[in-house]
């Protein structure tokens, strides 16, 4: 077998040889900008602000600076005040419940499920209170919550539902009437992020917001855009966030491809359910039956019996990255201890974040990069 750590090439993420496929469309795109010197709200914001909507099938979609503001930026367009609850996993990126705190509001944290990694839906009932107003649900490492069951209990208690789909974009969700919807679409307000290691990704920071309501695109829009319809008449408090006209150039490009990074990324994700599969020790992502994955992260458990950064050391010594996404759950992390959170009170997201760990899935991945890595994971079992 092919020593590939005296080649330095396996990497979480190939950023570099995805870009050298469409240099020339997307040197083309950035020169275009430019030449035009509109750096600022330029007409390819608009371009892929329209080719996103008819991607994805939202009604509306808002630009912005990044996946964090966008987050933001929904929950002021939905009116969530000081003091109100909003349910997260406590199990998902910081950023999530970040803006909950920023805005005054409260996080009600839920555990995940053990082996899809999303919203428990059957805890669900039990975290709403008067002071509910929202539910943030995490399409977490590229494939959908369970949003059908989501939806009825956000209708039947009048809250909001934010999808926060900056790991699915592109994953294609089911109901059970045959009606089927892109990740982001659902809720009330979906966001994304544009990080470049996103399956679709920019080349800095990036961000977007989906509805199907005019009236909450309208809202959103003008908090986006410091809180103005019309230029220096401020009707409400907003913020500035808006997506770089550069990037926007970038992301028209590469929104061409992302059901081709989609299905690649299935393809290493398929090799390595087979390598794994049967596996005494390793516990494959689970797949849900009315999403699509688009596997932005391949994340794997591992048996209690494993010693995670044994298993991590044995792969970096062999040239082979790995990440943990998350290693502390929220409700334990230092900045949201004043939530009330303790140890034991979540213990499938506790457990999950002593268990995961993530193996190297990008678009370019060569099949025989895969097969060291999968050859060098069992070999830590022998």
């Amino acid at each position: 077998m092919q020593d590939f750590k005296a080649m330095d090439n396996i990497q979480m993420v190939d950023l570099k040889t995805q870009y050298h496929r469409i240099k020339d469309e997307v040197n083309a795109a950035i020169q275009e900008v430019i030449d035009q010197t509109a750096f600022i709200n330029g007409p390819q914001v608009k371009k892929f602000a329209k080719e996103l909507k008819e991607y994805t099938g939202a009604g509306f979609v808002i630009p912005c600076a990044n996946g964090t503001d966008a987050l933001q930026i929904a929950m002021m367009a939905l009116g969530f005040k000081p003091g109100d609850e909003v349910i997260v996993p406590a199990f998902t990126y910081v950023a999530t419940v970040e803006v909950i705190a920023l805005l005054g509001l409260k996080p009600i944290f839920i555990d995940v499920t053990p082996d899809t990694f999303e919203l428990d839906i059957n805890q669900l009932e039990s975290k709403i209170t008067d002071q509910t107003v929202g539910i943030v649900t995490v399409h977490l490492y590229g494939q959908c919550s369970n949003m059908e069951e989501i939806l009825r209990i956000a209708e039947l208690y009048k809250l909001k539902v934010i999808e926060d789909t900056a790991q699915a974009i592109g994953a294609g969700y089911t109901f059970s009437d045959g009606r089927k919807a892109q990740a982001g679409t659902m809720g009330d307000i979906g966001t994304t992020s544009f990080f470049p290691s996103k399956n679709l990704g920019c080349f800095g920071d990036g961000g977007a917001i989906f509805t199907n309501d005019p009236e909450l695109a309208e809202k959103i829009q003008m908090i986006a855009n410091h809180g103005q319809k019309k230029k220096y008449y401020h009707d409400s408090i907003g913020v500035n966030s808006r997506l770089d006209t550069l990037q926007a150039a970038i992301l028209s490009v590469k929104l061409k491809y992302l059901d081709d990074y989609s299905k690649s990324r299935n393809e290493v994700a398929d090799r390595y359910d087979h390598a794994f599969a049967s596996h005494p020790y390793i516990h494959i992502p689970e797949r849900v039956g009315n999403s699509t994955h688009v596997f932005h992260q391949y994340t794997i458990r591992l048996a209690e019996s494993v010693d995670r950064e044994a298993f991590k050391k044995h792969l970096a010594d062999k040239g082979i990255p790995t990440m943990v996404y998350y290693p502390l759950p929220l409700h334990l992390q230092k900045a949201y201890l004043e939530y009330g959170g303790r140890e034991g009170q979540f213990p499938v997201s506790e457990k999950l974040c002593k268990q995961v760990i993530s193996l190297p899935i990008h678009t370019e991945m060569k099949s025989e990069e895969q097969d060291y890595i999968i050859e060098q994971i069992l070999n830590f079992f022998k």
